[in-house]
Order: structure tokens, then sequence, then C-alpha cells
């Protein structure tokens, strides 16, 4: 389904890189940033730093989860509109 939206939502993927590759060793917040985005907490970034990530990496990995998270929930919606 084609919405007014499709040149956006291109330019927004393009930029987030939601298909990035992750470290194994963020898996476990970025499934927090997937699945329950609200419980994520300083504590979740301050391990991450603590085990050797950059601010830069942290937020680039988070941008990314959470943009392909909200990608699959927009196809999802969509698909109930067809």
């Amino acid at each position: 389904m084609k919405t007014r939206y499709d040149e956006l939502i291109k330019s927004l993927s393009d930029a987030a890189r939601p298909e990035r590759p992750a470290p194994a060793e963020m898996a476990h917040y970025l499934a927090k940033v997937r699945l329950h985005a609200y419980e994520v907490s300083d504590r979740d970034v301050e391990e991450l730093k603590a085990a050797g990530f950059s601010e830069d990496e942290i937020f680039e990995q988070t941008v990314s989860t959470a943009t392909a998270a909200g990608l699959e929930r927009l196809d999802a919606g969509l698909a109930t509109l067809r």
C-alpha cells in the first residue's frame, strides 16, 4: 500500500540504517529498546559504556533498533488496512 509518507519513511530508513549489525554484547539492551523502550534507563547506558561502548555507538545502535521496530509496527498496521 502506497502512502503519502513513503518518501519520508525511505529517508528515515536510509539515515537510521535499521539493518545495521549490532554487537552481541548489546543484544539484551537492544531487545529492551525494541520491545520495552519505556524501561530503558541511564543504568543500561552506563553498563554499556562500562563495557567499552562509546555514547555515539550506543546512540547509533539505539536509533537503528528503534527505527526498525517502528517500521515493523508501521508495516503491521498498514497490513491490516489491505
